[in-house]
């Protein structure tokens, strides 16, 4: 439950969709070349290293401290980023049904509540914390499993409204969209990162990924399927494409109520997800903490609890403030999108270092396979929008803010390394 939590992205259905049949047979190629060496690898490593930490102790071994440090250092970085976009993107989604998704103090409202929910919860331990993500987990997989009962339906009744031609299309916005597919596979390695505060994580986090990824691929394969049944691809929205979806199935299966069920699973499903990743990502500036290379209060663990509150303080810290300034005003808005590039490739700089770890370790076929994704996916993240403006100005920005970060990262590191 807590892979499908971390994993699935409703909004991945609807830009899949807007692209096409076509990413019908992206999904698959990605799931082959990338989700299963990343479950190969996620199930190799965690029975090998089960201790808390996941990707970052991993690295460690593999590669030493400094690598170890800039891995964790940029999975951390880019969920501080990826958390405001998720939770706008969601609440946004759900406001459609009620006229709100362009409401400022709605969105902003309810993606605080949303943030502070799972970070309270996430505080408490995973005892209580796994809740929230087992109703995320179930909300997202009910809202796809609707949108799929629905798709069938309607198939047999009245046919496709999309023509289901499975050859992707050639171009620069496949190329874009391929990274994009890449990325909604991420997070199977979130699981293991928790490793010292899970049962028996050499036997549960394997066979977790192998029975969670199997469920994780139908969803994206089968959702993708039934939302272009539902729609025609000219009227997918990025935005409001599942909420329109639920009314047409209204109207096509004489349905009253389906909108505004969507509306529910997919708001408890971006709480779900924010809690799982909320409570994932904390342990990595804390197992860094202990080693030293942060300051030691990320180390510290609550006195009753027993869980890194101040690592989890400060991403909700962090969050909430970026949400603040995103509401202040469209430029602001505007660039944020970059910042969203910045995730992309931030997020997969780790699995560079996962794959190689895995190859290391013995799994030199399936990780080869997972390097070349990753590679390939940083690089088509480099592609400029076809809005930009100038293309050498965001080609600098984007390049010169991720060489700021790593360079960030070393001068925190040699500052921080006991002895310097």
């Amino acid at each position: 439950m807590f892979n499908l939590a971390a994993v699935i992205g409703i909004r991945w259905l609807v830009a899949a969709a807007q692209a096409g049949p076509g990413s019908i047979s992206l999904w698959l190629a990605a799931a082959v070349l990338f989700f299963v060496p990343s479950a190969l690898a996620v199930a190799r490593l965690s029975l090998l290293f089960p201790e808390e930490g996941g990707i970052y102790v991993w690295t460690r071994n593999g590669f030493g401290e400094w690598h170890a440090f800039l891995c964790g250092w940029c999975y951390w970085l880019s969920n501080l980023f990826y958390f405001p976009n998720l939770l706008m993107a969601g609440v946004a989604m759900a406001g459609f049904t009620i006229g709100l998704s362009e409401h400022k103090v709605y969105v902003l409202s309810v993606s605080l509540a949303i943030l502070w929910i799972a970070l309270l919860t996430n505080m408490f331990g995973l005892s209580v914390g796994k809740w929230v993500n087992n109703l995320g987990g179930l909300s997202t997989y009910a809202a796809g499993a609707l949108i799929v009962a629905f798709g069938v339906v309607a198939w047999l009744r009245t046919g496709s409204a999309t023509p289901l031609r499975l050859v992707p299309k050639t171009g620069l916005e496949s190329l874009n969209f391929w990274s994009q597919i890449a990325f909604a596979f991420g997070g199977l390695e979130l699981g293991a990162v928790m490793g010292g505060e899970i049962r028996d994580p050499r036997r549960t986090v394997p066979r977790a990924a192998w029975i969670s990824g199997f469920s994780i691929a139908a969803f994206y394969v089968l959702g993708t399927v039934s939302l272009l049944i539902l729609l025609p691809i000219e009227k997918i929205s990025i935005l409001t494409g599942l909420v329109e979806a639920g009314s047409a199935a209204s109207a096509r299966l004489g349905l009253a109520w389906t909108g505004w069920l969507l509306t529910a699973l997919v708001l408890a499903g971006v709480a779900g997800q924010l809690g799982a990743w909320v409570g994932g990502s904390a342990r990595i500036p804390f197992v860094i903490g202990l080693d030293h290379h942060l300051p030691r209060a990320f180390a510290r663990l609550h006195p009753r609890w027993q869980t890194p509150y101040w690592s989890i303080l400060a991403q909700g810290l962090a969050c909430t403030a970026f949400l603040l300034v995103l509401q202040s005003g469209e430029t602001l808005q505007i660039a944020y999108q970059l910042l969203v590039d910045m995730t992309v490739i931030t997020y997969f700089i780790p699995f560079l270092y996962l794959f190689a770890t895995s190859w290391k370790y013995g799994q030199p076929w399936s990780s080869l396979s997972g390097l070349l994704v990753t590679g390939l996916s940083i690089l088509l993240s480099l592609v400029p929008p076809p809005q930009a403006a100038s293309l050498w100005l965001f080609e600098a920005k984007l390049v010169g803010g991720c060489v700021l970060l790593i360079g960030a990262a070393r001068i925190v590191y040699i500052t921080a390394k006991p002895g310097s």
